[in-house]
């Protein structure tokens, strides 16, 4: 910013200017100007936002930025405009553009981080940052906020430009250089590097200056001889000496393990035609008149970068046996290598674009694909089809469009996935099939345990719309389906053996026979009815022998489910406590395979399972507790008691002494009698009796027992 602004005087800065003739025909444009600086001349001291906004404006007008991009930033430090009246007198656009950039100004802490942030965060970090921006006039803003920083911070203390520094070497100066804002991203990197090194800014800075005068020479007696060559073929040109940035000259020496003196660019020259064809005429000139070196030529025209980056580098022996990089574009190239994005947002004429606004528009969404930064695999990939949001830790996860909470469990974790139960993004709860936006904060509510629901995959419901999360869902309903599958073929086997009175044959014996490489193998194509039970017969009678009975036990081991049930010869099947009877340890339990729910648990006197006839009885199986149990165990508890008044308080404080949780409460009172259901979770079985004991000694307390089904 220039000083005589800081001095308060009148006179025009060029940001100013500018914003005048690119709004000229806006009424509200020229009264913004008169009134912003006015606050600038009249206010002592000046504020720090007044000062930061004129600042950014300035950099704004440098890059040729638009009237919406400099109202936008001078209206933000005005707090008198409301919001209604900025709309009705700017329009739409401008509030779009504040709001853009409290988005952006929001998450971009995140980056305070540094290094502990690794690549690929920084990386996503980058990529939200422009993807929740819909209008990059808004990340040409902050772009614009930084260099303005950066310049303020030139006589601070270390640690405010240390962490400003490593901001934007993370963030913003490759922003810049994906947007194609080379004046900026120069800048932005010359500053930090000067911030974070000054040692080797100095040394390098030294280095440029030590010839300054001979090389300066030089480069202009190279300019004229070549400008003099040039005009012989008929051309007409702009040739000039190409400024020279530290931090590239610093960044080459170290990636390319070159002195100063061998590298190439430290005399340069930039050669600005009329067309695309007079380039390649020049690049003619250029090699005619001395030695090129081949391995340095790059033909940015006929393959742009990118960010559209477009002209043509060679690199020769000049007078003298000097290096010599010449550069060689046209005049809008060169106005597009400056300036990137911001040379697609010229207003004109109150405020219409130019002709060719669509074209521009398309090439922008080419900068966003970044072809040339991200890997082969996601090179094709837009910022249309991803969203990036959060979690509670400040982790950029990458989603794709339409992505939802449980998308987002399953890209953590697939265990997280499978118990995902609820969500809470940026602090509200919301429904799971609730469509996630660029930035948003989101935390998973888990259940302890459980799988997903079938209907997660149900397109119409929208509760994934990520590939990884379909195939994770259906991944585990098939290993559901398999587990049932072998745990009824178990069933059905050795109901078979009971038939034959084979019950002492080994199991392996038995797959062996049936042409299954193991037990396992063959119960689930029992249980898929792949296998008969007159194939099981006929190969018990004719092709197995009794085996000794040790083998039966050594094969028809308990192995431990998902909740820590020991259900016999079934590995990792879910289980779920029977409502019924809410078993819990110790006492017996007794396994029942359901046809979609897995094995339910019941306590082995539960009425339900005394009840049953012989063929669902087939579908029972042995179980018992393992030494990892999963806690707690819910039990329901019926109390009987003469009524009065605070009888309920008290028996929830001997409960609360037992430091037992009460999850339901249901009382009915007849008369003097009072009857009470309570649901309550306990450890196990010892933790009921003393809680039931305590509750018994509550006074007007008649009976409290464990209520049966």
């Amino acid at each position: 910013m220039p000083a005589t602004l800081v001095d308060h005087t009148v006179t025009e800065p060029r940001w100013l200017a500018h914003y005048r003739a690119s709004g000229a025909a806006l009424p509200a444009v020229l009264n913004l100007a008169t009134t912003f600086a006015h606050a600038l001349n009249n206010t002592d001291p000046l504020p720090q936002h007044l000062k930061g906004a004129a600042a950014t404006a300035e950099v704004l007008g440098e890059i040729q930025g638009d009237a919406d991009s400099i109202s936008a930033v001078l209206l933000g430090a005005l707090s008198d405009w409301g919001k209604e009246q900025i709309e009705t007198e700017f329009g739409a656009n401008v509030i779009s553009l504040m709001d853009g950039l409290k988005r952006i100004r929001a998450i971009e802490t995140l980056s305070d981080e540094g290094p502990s942030l690794g690549a690929q965060q920084l990386e996503s970090l980058r990529k939200m940052l422009l993807a929740m921006a819909q209008d990059m006039r808004v990340v040409l803003i902050k772009l614009a906020e930084q260099v303005s920083l950066m310049r303020s911070l030139t006589s601070a203390a270390a640690e405010p430009r240390h962490k400003a520094a490593r901001q934007t070497l993370n963030l913003y100066a490759p922003l810049a250089n994906r947007l194609g804002v080379w004046q900026l991203k120069w800048e932005l990197e010359d500053l930090a590097f000067q911030f974070l090194e000054p040692t080797l800014y100095q040394h390098v800075a030294g280095l440029l200056d030590e010839r300054r005068g001979d090389r300066e020479n030089n480069i202009e007696n190279v300019a004229k001889l070549l400008q003099q060559a040039i005009n012989a073929e008929g051309l007409k040109v702009d040739v000039q000496g190409r400024p020279k940035h530290i931090y590239s000259i610093y960044k080459k020496m170290q990636d390319k393990h070159l002195a100063f003196d061998d590298l190439y660019d430290v005399r340069a020259l930039r050669v600005l035609t009329g067309d695309v064809r007079d380039c390649y005429t020049v690049l003619g000139v250029v090699h005619n008149l001395w030695q090129p070196i081949p391995s340095e030529f790059d033909d940015y025209i006929a393959q742009p970068k990118g960010n559209n980056y477009r002209s043509l580098h060679t690199a020769v022996m000049g007078p003298a046996g000097r290096t010599l990089e010449v550069q060689i574009r046209t005049h809008d190239m060169h106005r597009e290598s400056e300036f990137g994005v911001a040379a697609h947002w010229r207003y004109k004429d109150g405020g219409k674009v130019d002709r060719k606004y669509d074209a521009k528009i398309a090439w922008l969404r080419q900068v966003l694909d970044w072809r040339d930064e991200v890997s082969a695999k996601r090179s094709g990939e837009l910022f249309q089809d991803s969203v990036y949001v959060l979690t509670p830790q400040g982790q950029v996860i990458d989603l794709p469009r339409g992505a939802t909470p449980v998308d987002f469990a399953y890209h953590l974790h697939t265990d997280l996935g499978h118990r995902c139960r609820g969500a809470k993004v940026d602090g509200a709860i919301v429904p799971l099939s609730y469509i996630l936006q660029n930035a948003q904060h989101v935390e998973i509510i888990a259940a302890k345990h459980g799988g997903p629901s079938r209907d997660w995959l149900n397109t119409n419901l929208g509760y994934l719309a990520s590939h990884r999360g379909v195939a994770k869902v259906r991944q585990w309903f098939n290993h559901q389906e398999l587990t049932l599958a072998t745990a009824n073929g178990r069933v059905l086997l050795e109901k078979e053996m009971q038939r034959a009175g084979k019950t002492g044959v080994a199991l392996e014996q038995v797959a062996d026979s049936l042409k299954f490489s193991g037990v396992n193998a063959l119960f689930a194509a029992i249980g898929h009815g792949e296998v008969t039970a007159r194939q099981i017969q006929q190969a018990l009678v004719t092709k197995v022998v009794e085996a000794p009975q040790a083998n039966v036990t050594q094969t028809a081991k308990a192995l431990t489910t998902s909740r820590g049930i020991l259900v016999l010869g079934v590995d990792n099947i879910a289980t779920v406590m029977a409502k019924c009877c809410k078993p819990a340890p110790p006492e017996a339990i007794v396994g029942f395979v359901t046809k979609s729910r897995g094995v339910m648990v019941h306590r082995a006197d539960c009425g339900n399972i005394t009840r049953l006839d012989s063929q669902p009885r087939e579908r029972m199986m042995p179980a018992d507790w393992g030494r990892n149990m999963a806690g707690p165990f819910a039990v329901d508890i019926a109390v009987e008691a003469e009524d009065r008044s605070g009888l309920l308080r008290d028996i929830y404080d001997a409960m609360a002494r037992e430091k037992v949780n009460v999850t339901m409460a249901n009382t009915l009172t007849r008369g003097a009698d009072a009857t009470m259901l309570f649901t309550v979770e306990i450890p196990d079985l010892a933790k009921l009796q003393l809680m039931l004991q305590s509750v018994r000694n509550v006074p007007g307390v008649v009976r409290a027992s464990r209520k049966r089904n």
